[in-house]
């Protein structure tokens, strides 16, 4: 029965979605442009590494390699298999939606178990470092100052809701596994993944990731256009007045409540409206952490779909993404006096601000992405070094 409510409520507000299209094309148009240069200018050249060089690494079998390397670190701060630290360290070095796209890889390969998905896309799924280090505090804040606070109170809020997590159905977790000879175990566990023929491996890698990205572009643009359409029929204004209530104990100001409106949409445009409202400072960057720890339906969307193939339930993601909006907003909060000397001494002109073209998103993505397997790899030997010493002493 609630399938089928759901499945009327999105048929009408479909129906309704296309009248609107067919009444308003410029707005639809504009709207579809948006999204396309937002999707091919920052998101494509920031992902298809990651993208690549994930599907490369699951692929090949390193993953499950370094899972057992990595078991000793993930098990005791987690409660998850080593194979979630690859899940750890691409979704906080990439950004959306590459934690919802492991985690659902990780199921689908049986490497854990439907509660340790769930509980690893709950906190893996962040915002890009070069989305809030340059986009954010640079392109559209002005201030480069605030790029490392933005990016901090976001990651540590995340890895608070991680860690809570791992009291979440304790029952459906699997076994630790044994932690005697681990990089024996490592090595031929990866000495034995030869499922397909390396050549295959790497044209599904770009094939997976092409198709990946499409998706992502397809969802960028449907809410591009959704969000222009909801501001042209002043449809905004009324969520405005619903979230006021919502976020009222935080004290926001009222001026933000339509840019976090349209922040329940889409990050950027939410950003960047909140960047354009000249209240306080503190009451910005609140608004900005609430934004990036909902991260907006058109992500919440993508996460759906990467997820929908397999048995990771959704109600989780969502409240962890409630859990990260309370965290960060309190932490800034809490910070903000601490470090309110350094954040509002540092601003640029527009003259001055740095706009990375594609080619510069492509190259350090690039690099993270490849530095990653060697970073893994480095860590598991310091965690099997460390513990061969620790237990000869």
């Amino acid at each position: 029965m609630p399938s089928t409510r759901l499945r009327f409520v999105l048929t009408v507000l479909t129906i309704i979605f296309t009248a609107l299209m067919i009444t308003h094309p410029q707005v639809v148009f504009g709207g579809a442009v948006l999204g396309l240069d937002t999707w091919w200018n920052i998101v494509f050249p920031s992902l298809l590494p990651f993208f690549i060089i994930s599907e490369l690494l699951l692929g090949l079998g390193l993953v499950h390699a370094i899972g057992i390397l990595l078991e000793p670190v993930m098990r005791p701060f987690f409660r998850l298999p080593g194979a979630a630290s690859f899940g750890l360290a691409v979704g906080y070095s990439s950004g959306y939606p590459i934690g919802a796209t492991i985690a659902a890889r990780l199921r689908s390969e049986g490497l854990c178990t439907r509660t340790e998905a769930e509980h690893l896309l709950s906190f893996t799924n962040n915002s890009s470092p070069l989305f809030m280090l340059v986009a954010v505090s640079v392109g559209m804040m002005h201030n480069p100052a605030l790029g490392p606070f933005i990016l901090g109170v976001h990651y540590v809020a995340n890895l608070i809701v991680g860690i809570s997590y791992r009291f979440y159905a304790p029952q459906d977790r699997s076994r630790p596994a044994p932690q005697s000879r681990l990089w024996q175990r490592s090595y031929h566990k990866f000495l034995a993944f030869n499922e397909k023929h390396p050549g295959q491996i790497m044209g599904d890698a770009v094939r997976g990731a092409m198709n990946k990205l499409l998706v992502v572009g397809g969802f960028i643009i449907l809410f591009a256009v959704l969000i222009n359409l909801l501001r042209e029929t002043n449809c905004l204004p009324l969520l405005a007045i619903l979230i006021g209530f919502i976020v009222a104990p935080l004290g926001i100001s009222p001026e933000l409540h339509e840019p976090l409106a349209a922040g329940l949409f889409e990050i950027t445009i939410g950003i960047r409206l909140v960047a354009e409202s000249g209240v306080p400072l503190l009451h910005q960057l609140v608004a900005i952490q609430l934004i990036l720890a909902w991260s907006g339906l058109s992500i919440q969307a993508q996460v759906a779909a990467f997820i929908g193939s397999t048995d990771i339930r959704y109600a989780p993601y969502l409240i962890s993404r409630l859990m990260h909006m309370l965290i960060a907003a309190v932490l800034t909060i809490l910070l903000f006096p601490l470090f309110e000397s350094g954040l509002t001494v540092t601003t640029i002109g527009a003259a001055g601000m740095l706009e990375p073209n594609w080619f510069q998103y492509f190259k350090v993505s690039g690099m993270l992405a490849l530095a990653l397997p060697l970073f893994l790899v480095c860590f598991g030997m310091l965690v099997y070094t460390t513990r061969r010493l620790f237990h000869s002493l």
